[in-house]
């Protein structure tokens, strides 16, 4: 079984910034926040199907501050995937829900290999500007 949430990537971490993490409490007393960034390799041709799958049900995920989902702009079959956590247990209890299980169990078919994955500790503060 491949899990899925070791080996998500991204690539727009600081997108948040402070505020996402802060939610009124101060940065002292917070537990740090966790996060993933990884690359997954999909199967020739097969990529916008694995992202389809690999975003449903995300938004039901207990303590998950961000799940970014982005094409690899230079290969047609790599995906990123950057997750921000309130912390690293929020993170492991989510694989145990059922979306996620059922997604893993329907990714996996299409997926070729996990190119780089990483653990981050996301940094209040950081901010992203917008220029929309």
């Amino acid at each position: 079984m491949t899990p899925r949430r070791p080996v998500l990537a991204g690539l727009a971490l600081a997108m948040l910034g402070g505020p996402a993490f802060a939610k009124g409490v101060a940065v002292e007393e917070q537990i740090p926040p966790f996060g993933m960034i990884g690359k997954i390799k999909a199967v020739p041709g097969k990529r916008d199907a694995l992202i389809a799958i690999l975003g449903s049900g995300t938004d039901t995920m207990p303590g998950c501050l961000a799940y970014l989902i982005a094409e690899d702009a230079k290969d047609p079959d790599a995906i990123w995937i950057t997750e921000i956590w309130d912390n690293k247990e929020s993170h492991a209890a989510s694989l145990a829900l059922p979306a996620v299980k059922e997604a893993i169990r329907m990714g996996r078919p299409l997926i070729a290999g996990f190119e780089l994955s990483a653990e981050t500790r996301p940094l209040p503060g950081a901010s992203f500007i917008s220029r929309a």
